[in-house]
C-alpha cells in the first residue's frame, strides 16, 4: 500500500493567515494534536497542540507567531512502511503529504492508518488465527503456505515480528477457516511451536475490542 492510498482531504491545512485560536479549535474538532501549515500549496510545516497551548497570544496569526515548526517530509508515492516509521519516530497524529512537485497534496491521520491497517489485516473477514514461534533460520513463508493450503485453506494475512532478546520470530497467520484442528495437527507434525490459536469468535471479538478502545482513545 502506498501513501497516496491513505490521503484524506477531510482535514484542511492551516494558512499562515489563520490564528493560533483557530488552529486549536480545529484540533479539537478533528481530534488531532497536529495540523499542517501551508502557504500557496507550499508546506511550511506541522504545528503541535502542546506548543500552541503554551503560546499566550491566541489571536496571533502564524505569520507573526513565533512557534516551533516541524517539517516531516513524506511523498504520495512512498510506501506506508516509511510513513509509519516517520510518524512513530516523531509521535505525530497527522502528517502532511507532498506530491512529485513538492506541493502539499493532503494529509494522513493516525486514526486513518489504524482503520486501514485493520482492513489490511483482514480483521473483518471470517476465519481463524494461528500464532507460531520459530527460529529465524527456520522461517519459510513457502512452507507455512504449503501447510495451510494443503489443508484446503488460504492465508488472509501474515505478520512477522521479532521476539526481543532472542533469535526467535513470532508469526501470526490468519486463514479463511474457522476450524483449525487439521492445520494445527499438521504444524505439529512439522515440529512447529504453536504459541496460540483463536477461532473466529474469540479473535474477532478481541481485536474489535482493542480497536474500539484505541479509537475511543483517539477521540478523547
Amino acid at each position: 500500500m502506498l501513501v497516496s492510498d491513505l490521503i484524506t482531504d477531510e482535514i484542511p491545512p492551516l494558512k499562515v493567515t489563520d490564528t493560533v485560536a483557530v488552529a486549536l479549535d480545529w484540533m479539537e474538532q478533528f481530534k488531532v494534536s497536529h495540523l499542517a501549515l501551508v502557504s500557496n500549496r507550499e508546506l511550511i510545516g506541522v504545528v503541535s497542540e502542546s506548543d500552541l497551548l503554551d503560546y499566550n497570544k491566541p489571536d496571533d496569526t502564524f505569520e507573526t507567531a513565533r512557534l516551533p515548526i516541524l517539517k516531516p517530509i513524506i511523498h504520495h508515492y512512498q510506501h506506508t512502511y516509511e510513513l509509519l516509521k516517520l510518524m512513530t519516530s516523531l509521535n505525530l497524529t497527522l502528517i502532511p503529504v507532498l506530491d512529485e512537485n513538492e506541493f502539499y497534496k493532503g494529509c494522513i491521520t493516525l486514526k486513518g492508518i489504524v482503520v486501514n491497517l485493520a482492513n489490511m489485516a483482514s480483521v473483518q473477514n471470517p476465519g481463524g488465527v494461528i500464532v507460531l514461534e520459530l527460529n529465524q533460520n527456520d522461517y519459510s513463508v513457502t512452507q507455512i503456505g504449503n501447510i495451510i493450503e494443503g489443508n484446503d485453506a488460504k492465508i488472509l494475512s501474515l505478520h512477522v515480528s521479532s521476539i526481543p532478546d532472542s533469535t526467535k520470530l513470532e508469526v501470526t497467520v490468519k486463514v479463511n477457516r474457522e476450524d483449525l484442528s487439521r492445520i494445527l495437527q499438521t504444524f505439529g507434525r512439522y515440529n512447529y511451536t504453536i504459541k496460540a490459536s483463536y477461532n473466529y469468535g474469540d479473535y474477532e471479538s478481541d481485536i474489535k475490542n482493542k480497536l474500539d478502545e484505541f479509537m475511543h482513545f483517539l477521540n478523547i
